[in-house]
């Protein structure tokens, strides 16, 4: 592969930040690093666990095991191991393997010399999740208020959650957050297959250049963001998708109980309709 040609140049030691040399060794192709250690270890917990926790189930089909959060009458206390304590433990080695996971693309960016954005942006991936499992739940007073671990079990909690407040749609913070969403799919998807169409040209011509590129975009829409621009924009577009998505749950019990049309009778209540 071309890439073994130049790999030496990013094999360079330092850049860690706890561990020093101990850590700082590579498996094949893969660097380690002190919190690739944990996030070994955090994920393989989590993994043997959900694994017991299926076992412990009426079923082995992957789409209707579910590892559930404790009950409401636990409040906020550790719940036996079979009521919601697995449940728990799991949600702390997620978090370990998470938080671990985005703290080694650090060192790596250290090491390479990059900019922080990669862990940055994973981190508001993290944000949104432990504002699932955590935040919301400790400021509604109950874990029963984190969604379960299961695929249609998760999906059942996505929808009860939006139904219980009315209509989902109309959570302000939802439609910020979808919009983003959306427009991230449709500015990466522009950008994709135009880097696609430049480069697998038909047959007997060149491969077309940056400079090609942006003509298309300036004949087409008037304007180019440009090559570097594009991903900016992206990383913007993404992180600002998980940002909202974390704000539209969080206010939805702790800071609005009602349906969220209702929300909206503040704009017939303006004294200039009256």
């Amino acid at each position: 592969m071309a890439m073994l040609s130049f790999e030496k140049k990013y094999r360079v030691r330092g850049g860690t930040l706890v561990g020093g040399d101990l850590f700082d060794f590579w498996v094949g192709p893969f660097w380690v690093g002190f919190f690739g250690v944990t996030t070994i270890f955090f994920a393989s917990i989590g993994i043997m666990l959900i694994v017991y926790g299926a076992s412990l189930g009426p079923t082995w089909n992957l789409w209707q095991i579910s590892i559930n959060p404790p009950t409401e009458e636990y409040g906020l206390r550790f719940a036996p191991l079979k009521q919601g304590g697995l449940y728990q433990i799991i949600t702390i080695c997620a978090i370990g393997a998470f938080v671990s996971w985005a703290l080694r693309q650090a060192e790596i960016a250290r090491k390479l010399g990059m900019g922080m954005h990669i862990p940055w942006a994973f981190s508001f991936a993290i944000l949104a999740y432990v504002t699932l499992v955590v935040f919301r739940p400790v400021l509604l007073g109950a874990w029963s208020n984190a969604f379960p671990y299961g695929i249609i079990t998760h999906l059942d909690w996505v929808s009860n959650t939006g139904y219980q407040y009315g209509n989902f749609h109309y959570n302000p913070a939802h439609m910020i957050a979808i919009t983003f969403f959306f427009t991230n799919c449709l500015a990466l998807a522009l950008h994709g297959s135009l880097i696609l169409s430049a480069t697998n040209p038909k047959k007997g011509e060149a491969v077309k250049t940056a400079e090609h590129e942006n003509t298309y975009f300036r004949d087409t829409i008037g304007y180019s963001i440009g090559t570097l621009g594009i991903h900016r924009l992206g990383l913007f577009l993404a992180v600002s998708a998980a940002f909202w998505s974390a704000v539209c749950i969080i206010i939805s019990g702790p800071l609005w109980a009602q349906g969220w049309p209702e929300w909206w009778d503040w704009w017939q209540r303006i004294p200039i309709w009256s």
